[in-house]
């Protein structure tokens, strides 16, 4: 991949800090190759000590001259940004990370064929374990598609869909997910609480177990299944608890979950 183009990141919030510090730390840009915005003084001030870059309070300043540009801003404010940036950076690669804004609506406010990456990333991105699914519009490159992939692949993996559609499935199950995950955390650590583990010792353990159930689910090439019985011995403790969140609904209750979760994010970008 050629190098980056200058990028503006409209929006320095969670998402945004999490993009430009992959960015910066994978070397893809350099910090005068980057500019923000951000309409908080105080917070402006922050991120441009952080990380050396330049904030900006307006999307005109930042990104002219940006080829590419991310929007990080609340869905509520989606339009006007990407107005501002179409003024300001015409021809500009888009980039949107704003939760529920499908491709045609961004294209709507931006000037006639923009090509435009609609994203759906998670949280844990902000320790560079995210994952993120992006669906792009037609008038979207493969050049410009390995400049995504190279940045969403700075704070995690990447994977791309044809049918935006899938978006609202992606929020449900890998957007929601890890709320879904840490309320299983609290969980686990009560339990260990209620069967008179300390605190600490209780939430250490359930971090490093489902942090190395992931791991191992990742990286050994079985099935979950075929793990999930490895650990499960005939008249063993772990049958007897499978059988607990069995008989409560552990599966049916993750799985219309996700059901919710995709079904509300249909009716925002409706």
């Amino acid at each position: 991949m050629d190098q980056l183009p200058r990028i503006a990141l409209v929006g320095v919030g969670n998402m945004g800090e999490a993009l430009l510090k992959g960015v910066l730390d994978r070397g893809l840009a350099a910090p005068d190759r980057i500019a923000g915005v951000e309409r908080l003084e105080g917070r402006a001030r922050e991120v441009a000590d952080r990380y050396g870059i330049a904030v900006h309070p307006d999307p005109g300043p930042a990104c002219a001259g940006a080829g590419l540009v991310v929007l990080a801003v609340k869905p509520q404010d989606a339009d006007p940004a990407a107005r501002a940036v179409g003024c300001a950076a015409p021809g500009a690669l888009v980039v949107s990370v704003c939760a529920g804004i499908p491709l045609a609506r961004l294209a709507k406010a931006l000037p006639a064929g923009t090509p435009v990456v609609r994203v759906m990333p998670n949280t844990p991105a902000l320790v560079g374990c995210g994952a993120s699914v992006y669906c792009a519009n037609e008038h979207v490159t493969g050049a410009h598609r390995e400049q995504v992939e190279a940045v969403l692949g700075a704070v995690g993996e990447v994977h791309r869909v044809d049918d935006e559609s899938l978006l609202d499935a992606v929020t449900g199950l890998s957007g929601s997910g890890p709320a879904y995950v840490f309320t299983f955390l609290e969980a686990l650590a009560d339990g260990g609480v209620l069967m008179g583990l300390p605190r600490p010792l209780a939430r250490a353990l359930a971090v490093q177990t489902v942090l190395g159930a992931a791991t191992l689910a990742r990286d050994a090439g079985e099935h979950t299944a075929d793990l999930k019985d490895r650990v499960t011995s005939p008249a063993g403790t772990t049958i007897e608890g499978l059988r607990q969140l069995e008989a409560r609904g552990l599966r049916s209750a993750v799985i219309e979950a996700v059901r919710a979760a995709t079904r509300r994010s249909e009716e925002l970008g409706a």
